[in-house]
């Protein structure tokens, strides 16, 4: 058996979570901790993306409205709101989720490619899709998530 023969049936964790109806997946090896910190600080002329900054233990991290990235309105902060604090190529940054949901592992051979429906900005983001138990989980692009988000987050600093 050849390595890229186990690379292609391996399976991942992941993390998944709301943004607005939909549940999405990240691999959770990029997830560093999950909070529910909501005593944000404004960035005054960042971009809408941007909800805000918070100390966390001594580190300044810039927290991220998926809702937005995703091209959707802002939501609403709710007692489900929910950051992903993200690590990326050195650089801690977060995401603000609807919610948090389970975390799945899932065999790379079940993932079927993304709708071709989606939105520009949908297509760049989704990897791929799963079918779980509960419905659909949309596989996020963590190259791609974390580019954009840090791109962003740079703007704002």
């Amino acid at each position: 058996m050849s390595n890229n023969h186990l690379n292609n049936n391996r399976s991942v964790q992941y993390t998944t979570f709301f943004c607005n109806k939909a549940v999405l997946g990240l691999e959770i090896s990029y997830v560093q901790e999950i909070n529910r910190t909501i005593n944000l600080t404004r960035v005054p002329l960042s971009p809408p993306c941007v909800r805000g900054v918070m100390n966390l233990r001594g580190e300044v991290v810039t927290m991220l409205d998926l809702r937005i990235l995703m091209g959707l309105p802002a939501g609403e902060p709710s007692k489900r709101s929910r950051n992903l604090i993200l690590k990326y190529d050195g650089e801690v940054f977060g995401l603000w989720v609807d919610g948090v949901a389970d975390i799945l592992t899932i065999d790379n051979n079940h993932i079927a490619p993304p709708p071709s429906n989606l939105s520009m900005t949908e297509s760049k983001l989704i990897r791929g899709v799963y079918q779980a138990e509960k419905g659909l989980v949309m596989l996020i692009e963590p190259k791609e998530l974390l580019n954009t988000s840090l791109t962003m987050a740079r703007v704002a600093a």
